[in-house]
């Protein structure tokens, strides 16, 4: 397998600190367009060895101290954190000395929910004099656009469900509850915890036929947006192909995100697909959506 070589660039050397998915490898590639300095650091356990194409290095949850050191040898100056990280389980974990040292401030993030998690994350490293940037800033075309994205318009009927969808989400997401909701004709039919949206999706698909949709008869709507007040460098809502065909498969008539606030991988097969299927998709516009969250990015 090749290996990419980059070239010195005028950005600032980027930290990629990769997770599950294939958003790490869009990021580098991105990077290497923009002729942008940067190295991937993939979870063990959680990161595609697709990395290895890149310069990299392989990190554990436990190695805080010998992480910092990393980034500190490759000269990164900015961190992008993307990409499922499962919380780990803390007794087979061996932490090095700074991670111990962190553990009761760890803790103490953990019982607040994820929200206080990745607050915790990006404290951390912002107190070492990195910067944590957003993975929208790294790759512009990541972030949702405002209004029709396919060749498929909601109608009234599905603009109210998106409504309520969004609604439901801020309620929730104050409690820290999941970034998605599924609602057919004013009907909450899902909303997405720890289980994430795909589980979430399979579980509309096995509900009686008469509360959902179906494939001759569209209905109902996935609506993916960030919690009220979420930290947005990280953690972002995120959509891509297996999203669009499981909403498909649960008889939805579409799907709406949070414009800037929520990431579309392969945006163009997404759209594409979408089309194909005869559902639409919406960038739900910043303060628009009737809950007052105008702080989408």
């Amino acid at each position: 397998m090749e290996r990419v070589v980059q070239s010195p660039g005028k950005h600032p050397k980027l930290a990629i600190v990769a997770g599950g998915g294939v958003v790490p490898i869009l990021l580098a590639q991105d990077c290497i367009a923009q002729n942008r300095p940067f190295c991937l650091f993939g979870v063990a356990g959680a990161a595609s060895q697709d990395i290895a194409r890149f310069p990299h290095h392989w990190i554990n949850i436990g190695t805080i101290g010998k992480t910092m050191q990393l980034l500190r040898h490759e000269g990164c100056d900015e961190i992008v954190f993307i990409g499922p990280v499962n919380r780990p389980d803390l007794r087979k974990l061996r932490l090095d000395m700074r991670a111990v040292r962190l553990l009761p401030r760890y803790l103490k993030a953990a019982r607040g929910g994820d929200d206080q998690l990745l607050r915790f994350m990006v404290d951390l490293f912002e107190t070492e004099g990195f910067r944590v940037i957003g993975a929208h800033e790294v790759a512009d075309g990541l972030a949702a656009d405002t209004g029709v994205l396919g060749e498929i318009s909601p109608d009234a009927a599905a603009m109210q469900d998106i409504a309520r969808a969004a609604e439901v989400i801020d309620i929730l997401g104050r409690l820290d509850i999941g970034q998605g909701a599924v609602v057919c004709n004013g009907v909450v039919l899902a909303v997405e915890a720890a289980e994430g949206t795909d589980a979430m999706l399979h579980r509309c698909a096995t509900l009686p036929p008469h509360l959902r949709g179906s494939e001759e008869r569209r209905a109902g709507v996935l609506v993916k947006k960030p919690k009220p007040g979420q930290e947005r460098r990280v953690d972002l809502p995120t959509i891509g192909l297996s999203t669009v065909r499981n909403a498909a498969a649960a008889g939805l008539a579409g799907l709406a995100v949070d414009a800037g606030g929520a990431l579309i991988v392969d945006r163009a097969a997404v759209i594409a697909e979408a089309d194909r299927l005869n559902m639409f998709l919406y960038g739900i516009p910043p303060a628009a959506d009737g809950t007052g969250d105008g702080d989408s990015q």
